[in-house]
């Protein structure tokens, strides 16, 4: 890739250009890291390029620093192996269990390397439109893996997925973190700003909110109404909550890019562990490479999406495992756990505000801008997807909310708040282990509600009758 940089920006590469990008590296340090920016580079590796200094040909010289910055800066880089595996496998015959667990290998690495790029492209772009460039790119996996599933007709998939990844990050994700962080620092109060936290739960609870109206449409329902007069009502409702969803993510864009940065902006001074984090930081890579590095990661992880999206029924076959357990379980552990690492690691160092920050804005991003994303990209391409995720699932995430609401209420942490928000996401996991049940089709629920009034209208009449 290092073949379609400018000659411009590889002097940027040789520490012979840093002007350009060293005014935006300041601006970033105090005023533009994100916790999603500190999350990702407590998994990162200094590079060591004295090696590749000794090659005597500038352009591969310019290859081979790229290609240590790019692949091999990440603490994950063992796992880069998976994606060609998958590949080959794929075009070899390898069972598609097998697949279905290399791709997700695979996506592991690449998404904390996208996360990667972002930051290096927003020492070029500024703190704003960068922060909007990694509020974007921040669940990309998530996305393209939902959008595949959909033109795939896989509505189940994509509703269990993203649920999964709201659940992992409320409850396994700020779990782990403050549980950990709680039991490595017993002999101090930890403590943390509940501003931001106040804000994600605001809209956490408008997202909730359009998920219950039209699961509600079923019971309000009385028998005699039709079922597809009821799909109908919350297909549309659905479609109209989900465009003012979209119109409260800008908003909070807004709020936190622009307004209320002071918020949101990770605190890296006064590392009393030393690890580095608020070192001044510039750029390493060019903005064309990065933004060629982006692209082609971007479309490796559409390819292992499609693997995960065409092979996951039979993983769930192969494994004995439901496919809502996979997943809501499953897939959000493993695209994410990059991300979720270095929550845990920051919660070790008693930097619960990053720890928060990520687990929370993530979960905040999936559900106010992709899952109603989904519903519109859906509408689009002529498919029925609304927001009712039926009554387990809707009821898992509204009690995820509130448990985790008023464990962060008091502004401060131990590892009993944790250990509780670990206990809550097992019990769920549990739930959808042993729940066997068919995947429920959009109106289910409201067949089944109607059902229950026929029988009972029934029975009425009888005894009238008598």
């Amino acid at each position: 890739m290092a073949g379609i940089v400018p000659e411009q920006w590889s002097a940027a590469e040789n520490g012979n250009a840093n002007m350009t990008a060293k005014g935006s590296s300041r601006e970033l340090r105090h005023g533009g890291r994100t916790a999603h920016n500190m999350s990702s580079s407590s998994l990162r590796k200094k590079s060591d390029i004295r090696v590749i200094q000794k090659v005597p040909y500038k352009g591969l010289k310019d290859f081979l620093s790229n290609l240590q910055e790019a692949i091999l800066g990440t603490k994950l880089a063992i796992l880069f192996p998976a994606i060609p595996a998958a590949i080959i496998g794929t075009y070899c015959g390898l069972s598609q269990p097998w697949i279905f667990g290399l791709s997700m290998l695979g996506l592991t690495p690449l998404a904390e390397r996208v996360s990667f790029l972002t930051e290096q492209l927003a020492f070029y772009t500024g703190p704003t439109l960068g922060g909007l460039l990694n509020a974007t790119c921040g669940n990309a996996t998530e996305l393209i893996i939902a959008i595949l599933a959909l033109t795939n007709n896989k509505v189940a998939v994509v509703k269990y997925s993203l649920l999964g990844s709201i659940l992992s990050n409320l409850l396994l994700v700020l779990g782990t973190s403050l549980f950990c962080g709680g039991i490595a620092n017993l002999r101090r109060e930890q403590r943390f700003d509940r501003k931001q936290a106040d804000v994600n739960f605001f809209l956490l609870l408008m997202g909730l909110l359009c998920h219950l109206l039209p699961m509600l449409f079923g019971y309000v329902a009385n028998g005699e109404t039709p079922a597809g007069l009821i799909a109908d009502m919350s297909l549309n409702l659905s479609r109209a909550s989900s465009i003012v969803m979209l119109i409260a993510y800008i908003a909070y864009l807004v709020f936190q890019l622009w307004t209320h940065r002071q918020l949101f902006d990770a605190q890296d001074e006064d590392d009393q562990y030393d690890d580095n984090v608020a070192e001044e930081e510039t750029a390493v890579i060019s903005f064309w490479s990065g933004f060629a590095w982006l692209v082609g990661m971007t479309l490796v992880i559409a390819l292992l999406s499609e693997y995960v999206v065409a092979t996951i029924e039979n993983a769930s076959d192969s494994w004995g495992l439901s496919v809502s357990f996979i997943s809501i379980i499953l897939l959000p552990i493993v695209g994410n756990a990059a991300e979720h690492a270095g929550a845990i690691i920051f919660a070790f160092k008693n930097k619960l505000d990053i720890s928060l920050g990520v687990a929370l804005g993530s979960a905040t991003q999936i559900g106010l801008f992709v899952v109603p994303l989904t519903v519109i990209v859906a509408w689009i391409l002529g498919i029925n997807m609304d927001l009712n995720f039926n009554l387990l699932e809707t009821g898992s995430l509204a009690l995820s909310i509130i448990i985790t609401a008023f464990t962060l209420q008091d502004g401060t942490s131990h590892y009993m708040k944790g250990l509780v928000l670990l206990l809550c996401y097992i019990i769920i996991a549990i739930c959808f282990f042993v729940d066997k049940l068919p995947q429920k089709q959009p109106n289910a629920i409201h067949l089944g509600h109607q059902l229950m009034n026929n029988v009972a209208a029934a029975v009425g009449e009888g005894v009238f009758s008598s």
